[in-house]
């Protein structure tokens, strides 16, 4: 277990180092790309689920930094009574995890992502929208900010995952996504499971893995050759 500060707290953060990716290492490179896991609002209640996702994902060839943000605010699932006063904390905390992430040895600090579920997605968003290094984001189930809904920001290539009869988070959230991507001209890939609800089971877990590995690879993977600045293409 490794950890960071912020906020004056210590923020855990399990590592799952890359142990594939074999383009690296034709290209002779060491540095290799780096993914922040975000959990949801259940906080570590399934953490074997997250693990099981971080390392499936690490074997593909990327660093995987499964942040436990809640230890900002003391909680081990959140208090919805306090959401609105603490995401901002949350918020922060997943900004330092970000720098954080780059500053870690072996990683390309102009190849990162977030992997975010539920919660984790919306902090994904709110993140990306002021943080330039971070140039994918997988987006399950997420809700998209309000405020991200209000300004408009421009949001790295984004892969929207969700389920048709979510009773959590509408699926009209990731419309509202896929609309505020397409107006920006941002790359984007949308999917979303008929029958499925605030989780994904059975076929659809599995088309929506692969479809992780596959767009990671194309802005992650690829990043490097788009240069430190602008979006790897669709």
């Amino acid at each position: 277990m490794q950890s960071l500060t912020s906020g004056g707290r210590r923020i855990e953060v399990e590592w799952f180092a890359a142990s594939g990716g074999s383009a690296e290492i034709a290209r002779g490179s060491s540095a290799r790309p780096a993914v922040l896991l975000l959990h949801g609002a259940d906080g570590l209640t399934y953490a074997e689920g997250y693990r099981l996702a971080a390392r499936t994902i690490a074997a593909s060839g990327y660093h995987i930094a499964f942040v436990h943000y809640l230890d900002r605010t003391g909680d081990r699932r959140v208090a919805y009574g306090r959401l609105q006063q603490d995401f901002p904390l949350w918020a922060e905390s997943v900004r330092d995890a970000v720098e954080w992430l780059a500053d870690q040895p072996d990683t390309d600090a102009q190849r990162l992502g977030i992997v975010g579920i539920s919660l984790g997605a919306a902090l994904a968003f709110t993140t990306a929208a002021v943080e330039p290094r971070v140039r994918a984001i997988v987006d399950y189930f997420g809700p998209l900010p309000d405020e991200l809904a209000r300004e408009r920001p421009r949001l790295p290539p984004t892969l929207i995952l969700h389920g048709g009869v979510d009773p959590i988070v509408p699926v009209s959230h990731a419309r509202a996504l896929e609309r505020l991507l397409q107006e920006q001209g941002t790359p984007h890939e949308i999917r979303i499971y008929e029958g499925q609800g605030h989780a994904l089971t059975d076929s659809a877990q599995l088309d929506a893995a692969a479809r992780v590995t596959r767009f990671l690879g194309r802005h992650l993977q690829a990043a490097s050759a788009e240069g430190a600045t602008g979006f790897a293409g669709a």
